[in-house]
């Protein structure tokens, strides 16, 4: 299993990015997927979930009405859409997937909200 983010990046306060989360190595279509994220000195958040087919989603409170968890199964892909960023949502934030009983995460891919 293999679980690679990109689309990290520095962005001013309002802005928006789109991080990607690409899959391989297990059937993707299958498996809800998540979002996590870790601010420096605190512990890793839980930021989103997205079911296996795509229809059922949820979101921390904090980010709810801004981001939005998709996933295209044909290309074993999920994103992790980002509006109206804050500074407080400066963080790593890490794909995960937890296959046949073991967690699976990507190497986090960075989002600085700065201006």
């Amino acid at each position: 299993v293999q679980l690679v983010e990109s689309g990290g990046g520095l962005v001013q306060p309002g802005g928006s990015l789109r991080l990607s989360c690409a899959a391989s190595g297990f059937t993707f279509s299958s498996y809800a997927m998540r979002w996590y994220r870790q601010a420096p000195g605190k512990e890793r958040e839980l930021v989103a979930t997205i079911s296996y087919g795509g229809g059922r989603s949820n979101y921390v409170d904090s980010v709810k009405g801004r981001f939005t968890i998709s996933r295209d199964n044909a290309k074993n892909t999920v994103y992790l859409q980002m509006n109206s960023l804050k500074s407080e949502d400066t963080a790593v934030y890490y794909c995960y997937a937890s296959v046949v009983g073991k967690d699976y995460w990507g190497q986090g891919t960075q989002v600085t909200v700065s201006s």
